[in-house]
Formats: structure tokens, C-alpha cells, sequence
């Protein structure tokens, strides 16, 4: 019994027939109706069902093809194993970014990580950072972006930038006449923020007492921050929204106006966290390598 075998009997299963299973697997049909017969005898039962017309699967057939394709996922994943260890920069990686990071970054980052590391097969997943660092702490995933420090047991992290905060307000707005706008003349602004759950929420109600989330005229509740800039440019508040944002596209929009905060307070650190003990760190410093090679000129670089 081994491995070829399995891929015999999965591949006459999926047919339905030992001559196309025998053109999947680039063997003749002899070759493999005679492995299968071998293995029927080694185990005493039958797998198969042979009519003139059909091939049917036995009740006791049905389990050992279950189990053999378990099998060869299994040796599949050893093989996985293997090369990533050989290669760190290759195989499977689970990335996770929050919300108001991942429409800004990745369209930077997946094809500069692609050019970096060919051989690696990147998967993206969006998430709040509670979401992303359970996903770490599970083994779901294998690194997270986030803007804050991992709460999690056993997760460490490594700084990425530091990005400031920019005021976003209506082009008819009053603070558009000033250059730089003080945290203390948002007091008795609307401001929008997103829903709880945002860290970023979090982040902009700690920067000054003043600062605080206008409950009247619209519910911004379960919005993304793009929609909250919608709402900014339809003259229903203003807010604040990190650096890497004014790439976005909505910066074009005639609608809204962006000044700097003035005492430089409102700013974040963004991380890429991870499990202490994953195995692949040279994978991780550089994927953090490759983000602080493409960052744009709006956010301070932790690493060079």
C-alpha cells in the first residue's frame, strides 16, 4: 500500500471509469487496474464494483477512499512543510489587515511582495484586529497588520511606521481658511468616526478630551471609513483619517478639504504581529522589509 496507490482508486472514483482514471494519473489502463486488484487483495475486501456497464464504489470502498484522500493531503502538507523550511519564501501565507489599513497598503504591498518573493502564495484577509489577533493566537493566520500592541499571549510584533492624522472636513467649512488645525478646535465639531470595534475610533477619541463622537444628524455605525468620507464631503461632519489614506481616490473629490493637525499628537503605529513561536521569521522581517520599501512619503518608516 502507498501513496500512488490512493491517487489510483481517488482518481477511478472521480471518473467513474478505470480507463479515464488510467489518463489522469499517465499510466496505462493495465497498470492501474492491476495496482487496485493488488491492493483489494492486500486488504481482503473490494473497493470497487466492476459491471460491463459501470464502476460503482463499495460501502467499505467509499471509507478507504475517504481516508486515502486524507492521506494525500496530509503527505501533501509534509511536503509543504518541507520546502517552506528549506525556503521561507515560499508556500502558503496567511496574511490579516484591518479595515482602514488594507485598502491603502495592499495594492502597494501584494505586488511588491510578489516581485520579492515569487515563490510565496499570499492570502489576504480583512478583519477588526480582535478578529486578526484570535486568528494569530489560533494558528488561522500567520501575520496580522494592525495599529496597536498585540494583546494576545504569545504574540510579539515588529513597528512598521508611525502615520500621522489628517482633519477631513466640507470644502465650505470654516477651519479650510486655517493651514493646520489645532485637536482643541474640534470641541464643538460633528465629528464622524466608525462604529465601535474600529481601533481607529479608539485611537482618535484618545488623542484630546475635546474630541468626542457626535451622536446627532447620522448614524455612522457599521460604516467604513470611505463611507464616513462620503458623508464628510455631503456636509454632515468632518473627521479624521490616517496619512495613508489621502492616496485613496476620494481625495480628488471637490467636496472635501484636508489640513494637517497641528501639534502632531494624532498619529498611530501600525504593526505586523505574529506568534512568538512561527517558525518562518525570516519570511516575517521580510515582509516587514517590503512594506517599508513602499511606503509613501506621508508616513515615517520604522525600518529602513
Amino acid at each position: 500500500m502507498n501513496l500512488r496507490d490512493f491517487e489510483y482508486i481517488i482518481a477511478v472514483a472521480e471518473h467513474g471509469h478505470f480507463g479515464k482514471a488510467a489518463a489522469a494519473c499517465h499510466v496505462s489502463q493495465p497498470t492501474l487496474s492491476g495496482q487496485i486488484r493488488k491492493l483489494e487483495e492486500d486488504l481482503g475486501l473490494a473497493i470497487f464494483e466492476r459491471t460491463k456497464r459501470m464502476v460503482g464504489i463499495t460501502p467499505a470502498g467509499e471509507r478507504i477512499i475517504e481516508r486515502a484522500k486524507a492521506s494525500l493531503e496530509a503527505a501533501e502538507s509534509i511536503r509543504e512543510i518541507a520546502t517552506t523550511m528549506k525556503n521561507p519564501l515560499s508556500g502558503p501565507f496567511r496574511l490579516g489587515v484591518i479595515p482602514t489599513i488594507a485598502p491603502y497598503l495592499m495594492p502597494r504591498l501584494i505586488p511588491a511582495l510578489a516581485r520579492a518573493a515569487p515563490a510565496l502564495r499570499l492570502g489576504v484577509t480583512e478583519r477588526f484586529t480582535r478578529n486578526l489577533e484570535a486568528g494569530l493566537a489560533e494558528g488561522d493566520l500567520d501575520a496580522a497588520i494592525i495599529a496597536t500592541e498585540p494583546e494576545a499571549p504569545r504574540l510579539s510584533s515588529i513597528a512598521l511606521y508611525e502615520e500621522p492624522f489628517w482633519v477631513a472636513m466640507p470644502h465650505d467649512h470654516p477651519l479650510v481658511a486655517h493651514e493646520e488645525i489645532e485637536l482643541a478646535d474640534l470641541e464643538d465639531e460633528r465629528l464622524l468616526l466608525l462604529s465601535q470595534g474600529h481601533c481607529l475610533r479608539d485611537q482618535v477619541l484618545s488623542f484630546h478630551p475635546a474630541i468626542r463622537a457626535d451622536p446627532s444628524m447620522v448614524s455612522t455605525a457599521e460604516t467604513s471609513l470611505t463611507t464616513t468620507l462620503a458623508l464628510v464631503g455631503g456636509g454632515f461632519g468632518i473627521t479624521l483619517v490616517p496619512a495613508m489614506s489621502l492616496a485613496g481616490p476620494w481625495i480628488t473629490d471637490a467636496g472635501i478639504v484636508v489640513r494637517r493637525e497641528a501639534s502632531g499628537k494624532a498619529r498611530r503605529r501600525v504593526r505586523l504581529a505574529f506568534r512568538g513561536s512561527f517558525s518562518r521569521m525570516p519570511l516575517i522581517e521580510k515582509v516587514a522589509d517590503v512594506i517599508a520599501a513602499t511606503l509613501p512619503d506621508t508616513v515615517e518608516a520604522e525600518r529602513r
